[in-house]
């Protein structure tokens, strides 16, 4: 990265430095849509040290594809992939710095030093790490096992058949604090540690990708509230990292449920991760649900998804109405209730989440936070020992056509804090320009004047 006094020299004159500004600006733009990726295996000669990318090298598709190709060749095929929410090569040095002594990634060092063959990949196109675990489903025949409880003392893995194991991480999208992700990277690290060092110890040879599906360095070098924008969007499934879950009736689909990261946290402690059961392995129970002109509810039952809980339903309450005030009906997410072992019952009200009615609704953040654009606001005593996470909240539950999303009202509102800073403070230069104009316009000259030749002028006080 060149400094400063570089950049002068590199553009000395003005046309030149608007070039460079804009390059910076650009590779700046760029830098948002990758993440890393990290690679070891048991195995020796995995990757020679020729592999290695060249320095600002944004990894593609087909790029990764190749560079993964000795795991689809390996004579053990035992893959094991470590997906997080978000994640960028700065975590690695920022927050070791950051906080002196105590480094999240500690096990993950140590993995990589002490491993036979390791690949580190700076930066890798995003779109490829999203499509990353259909693509690996599709180059073999998969054994495909998620860990969800991350238990795998009772794991069968037979050498004769090639074995995928994933595992999705913690999400670092459940608070907006440095310390609660720092918290967070340092529990992912735990578990990558534990999982690797269980499998060891039983003799299997195996190769590990840890990566993420979307960089972490936007939401601190800009607030993260500020940073949501109005992103009216009509989503469609190929924009999609997986298609969104629906739910039908007959041949008609009555609702659509998408998101990034569908996660919450019991009684405060305990992670419960329904992303990949909800929209990869569809291991969801959505029979409970119900479809009509004005209600619907999607019901998502769950079985197992943690040790200690045996079944977990997850409901979305949603009404269409029509409202005398804006002429047209409205579609609302009223109410979302969980209910734990078909006994403990949880509500939280759904306060500011509607869209006209031929709409879908998108939110980048959904959750219990305060600092989320919506929030789910406890309404019980039983609701309060629960967290809700939700990224990228896409919902419709009415006037579904062809089977997919409409046109989305997004939660962000069109004036956001920037933009009524800059109206505030315009206003405020406007005023003082307005007043120092009319005090200029209120100066008055002399009538008469003094001759030096003649006698003195005397203004009577009362003039």
């Amino acid at each position: 990265m060149h400094s400063p006094g570089a950049m002068t020299r590199l553009c000395p004159a003005a046309p030149a430095l608007l070039l460079c500004s804009l390059a910076v600006l650009l590779q700046m733009s760029l830098s948002l849509d990758h993440v890393p990726m990290l690679l070891w295996s048991t195995q020796r000669s995995q990757w020679n040290p020729g592999t290695a990318v060249h320095e600002g090298q944004v990894v593609s598709a087909q790029e990764l594809m190749v560079l993964l190709q000795p795991l689809f060749t390996q004579n053990s095929r035992n893959l094991i992939l470590f997906l997080q929410d978000r994640l960028s090569v700065d975590d690695f040095t920022y927050f070791s710095e950051s906080y002196g002594n105590k480094n999240p990634f500690q096990n993950v060092q140590e993995i990589l030093q002490s491993s036979p063959s390791s690949l580190v990949l700076p930066a890798v196109d995003c779109k490829a790490t999203r499509d990353l675990l259909s693509v690996l489903q599709e180059s073999g025949d998969w054994k495909l096992t998620n860990l969800t409880n991350l238990n795998i003392s009772h794991l069968e893995v037979k050498a004769s058949n090639p074995n995928l194991l994933v595992v999705q991480l913690q999400p670092l999208s459940s608070d907006l604090e440095e310390i609660s992700t720092l918290e967070a990277i340092a529990e992912n690290d735990k578990i990558i540690g534990r999982v690797t060092m269980e499998l060891q110890e039983r003799g299997i040879h195996f190769s590990v990708i840890y990566t993420a599906l979307r960089p972490s360095r936007i939401s601190r070098r800009t607030d993260v509230v500020a940073s949501v924008r109005r992103q009216l969007m009509a989503a469609e499934e190929d924009s999609l990292s997986y298609p969104p879950l629906n739910v039908t009736t007959g041949n008609d689909t009555c609702i659509l449920f998408y998101a990034t990261n569908f996660s919450f946290k019991a009684n405060r402690s305990v992670l419960i991760d329904l992303t990949n059961a909800t929209f990869l392995t569809r291991n969801v129970d959505t029979s409970a649900s119900e479809c009509s002109d004005s209600n619907t509810t999607l019901s998502l039952k769950y079985t197992n998804p943690v040790n200690g809980i045996s079944s977990l339903e997850i409901r979305f309450l949603m009404t269409n109405k029509f409202y005398a005030v804006s002429a047209r009906k409205w579609s609302t997410l009223d109410s979302v209730e969980i209910v734990q072992d078909g006994e403990k019952f949880a509500k939280f009200n759904v306060p500011g989440i509607s869209a006209p009615a031929e709409y879908s609704f998108h939110c980048q953040l959904v959750g219990t936070s305060n600092l989320y654009p919506a929030r789910l606001v406890p309404s019980d005593n039983e609701a309060k020992n629960w967290n809700v996470f939700i990224s990228e909240l896409q919902i419709q539950g009415f006037n579904i056509i062809n089977n997919q999303f409409s046109y989305a009202s997004d939660c962000t509102g069109f004036f956001t804090p920037g933009i009524w800073m800059g109206l505030v403070t315009s206003i405020i230069l406007l005023w003082i320009l307005t007043y120092g104009i009319h005090m200029i316009m209120q100066l008055t000259t002399n009538s008469r004047f003094d001759d030096p030749k003649g006698p003195a002028l005397s203004v009577p006080q009362t003039e």
